[in-house]
């Protein structure tokens, strides 16, 4: 009896630390945003690999908070560069539509609609299109919300829609990210 009790003791001592949260550190290439883990990976990424991916957004942040999409991406590119992908092999954009879209406008227009607060993502969007990440927003998407060209942060693009823009990344090559 004795004996049955001491395996899964043992089970447990022998079993590995499980890290959590705390194995994240900045990334990188954009150290503000997109906290990494350091993963042994058995999964090789081909030297000379390049990266084409769209990332599609259309659940708005609570207000005042990142947009978990937009921080992806700076993870995304984190990731990449630690395992060895050069950051200019790289190519990332986000096309924002439904209620996001207001996410990705200046101070003016979002804490008018947000009861004054800050718009916590104008500083990451300026960091991702520093490393040449594309943000297109639906047209649809920011006529329905009174989102203009004018309201838009600095390297927010204005598309037709969100289905024009994505149709236009595939044919460039880009990959659809499911998370």
């Amino acid at each position: 009896m004795k004996f049955a009790v001491l395996i899964p003791a043992f089970a447990l001592l022998s079993a590995p630390a499980l890290a959590g949260p705390e194995a994240f550190h900045p990334g990188e290439v954009i150290s503000e945003f997109g906290p990494v883990a350091t993963i042994d990976i058995e999964m090789p990424i081909p030297e000379g690999t390049q990266f084409h991916v769209a990332f599609d957004v259309a659940e708005e942040a609570d207000a005042g908070e990142l947009n978990r999409t937009l921080v992806s991406a700076a993870r995304f590119i984190n990731m990449q560069a630690e395992a060895g992908v050069d950051p200019a092999d790289i190519h990332l954009a986000v096309v924002v539509h439904g209620s996001a879209s207001r996410d990705m406008t200046v101070q003016s227009f979002y804490g008018g609609v947000h009861e004054g607060a800050e718009n916590a993502n104008a500083a990451l969007i300026e960091v991702l299109s520093a490393h040449g990440v594309q943000i297109y927003v639906c047209g649809q998407s920011a006529a329905y919300y009174d989102v203009t060209n004018e309201s838009l942060l600095p390297g927010v693009t204005m598309a037709l829609s969100a289905m024009t823009a994505h149709a236009l990344l595939q044919q460039d090559g880009y990959t659809l990210n499911p998370f």
